[in-house]
């Protein structure tokens, strides 16, 4: 490969290649299936250890290999136009939705947080119409919302009809995540989504590092197998490798679109817990998964513009 590729400048980056419609579904739904295991593994580490350090050790950890690639690639730096996207997307989802969604596990359940997890569609809709240029159509806007009120039923029916302290807690992480997700996927349309990731978690690692040091230093054990996997999946796999599919499909395929099948989410965690935790699953949850999956099929056909 030309150095002009590997290195272009900021008057020169490339736009994204075009891509099937369907390469960012299918790069999207890859990246929800691995983010659908990161509540039930939060709840595993927030057993043993404290939730601000599960929250912002996993980001540090994924910080070592997101520089290692940096370096080992010789990747260039975001310009000018691509810093904004990459500093909002660490804000959002390298420090804000892990450390917001980690405190919610203190009070809630997974599979109860899970579920909010749905109103992320709707959150990165809101923000990439606001600052990615895109203009989804008034019909994207009635399915993304019967989506988030099918959630949101789902939500209350699993609490008994109460909201708990976690759901606002988990509130913020909805908002902080939408934000992360669409600035960083409005700077991965040309910094690529593997770079946008890593550099997101490259300028974190300073900020977290003396809190993380200092929190895992007042441990007075070390954490059992299990708490270690699920730290290690939070980190290697929701914060690093999920973030490569995410981010290639929100870009590839229409920030506010492709950011719908995470109404799947909550559904895919659900079975997820059924299938390595146990937990029971019963028809009322794969009545409303279909009911989502309808929501996505009519929010897909749905016209999102964009802005000239």
């Amino acid at each position: 490969m030309r150095p002009s590729v590997l290195y272009p400048s900021p008057q020169t980056a490339p736009a994204a290649p075009v891509a099937s419609p369907w390469e960012g579904y299918g790069y999207g739904f890859l990246g929800v299936l691995i983010f659908s295991l990161t509540l039930p593994m939060t709840r595993v580490a927030v057993s043993e250890l404290p939730p601000l350090l599960v929250g912002l050790g996993r980001a540090l950890l994924a910080a070592v290999p997101a520089l290692v690639l940096l370096w080992i690639t010789r990747s260039r730096r975001p310009d000018r136009r691509e810093w904004p996207g990459v500093l909002l997307a660490a804000v959002g989802i390298v420090v804000g939705w892990p450390l917001a969604s980690t405190l919610a596990m203190q009070s809630v359940s997974s599979s109860h947080g899970a579920v909010f997890n749905g109103l992320l569609p709707l959150s990165t809709a809101a923000f990439a119409a606001w600052r990615s240029g895109e203009r989804p159509s008034p019909s994207f806007w009635a399915w993304a919302l019967v989506g988030a009120a099918l959630v949101c039923t789902f939500a209350l029916r699993q609490g008994h009809g109460t909201l708990a302290v976690g759901d606002f807690w988990l509130l913020l992480a909805v908002v902080l995540g939408g934000m992360g997700y669409a600035e960083g996927a409005r700077a991965a349309r040309t910094l690529g989504g593997w770079r946008t990731i890593c550099w997101a978690l490259a300028v974190s690692a300073p900020v977290i590092a003396v809190p993380v040091g200092w929190m895992a230093w007042q441990q007075a054990a070390w954490p059992g197998a299990n708490v270690v996997w699920a730290c290690a999946y939070l980190a290697f796999g929701s914060m690093f490798v999920g973030f490569f599919a995410w981010y290639r499909g929100l870009a590839a395929g229409g920030i506010a679109r492709v950011g719908q099948i995470q109404l799947l989410q909550p559904f895919l965690t659900v079975l997820a817990a059924a299938l390595f935790f146990g937990e029971s699953v019963d028809l009322a949850t794969f009545l409303f998964a279909a009911a989502v999956i309808v929501v996505i099929a009519g929010g897909r056909r749905a016209i999102v513009g964009v802005k000239k």
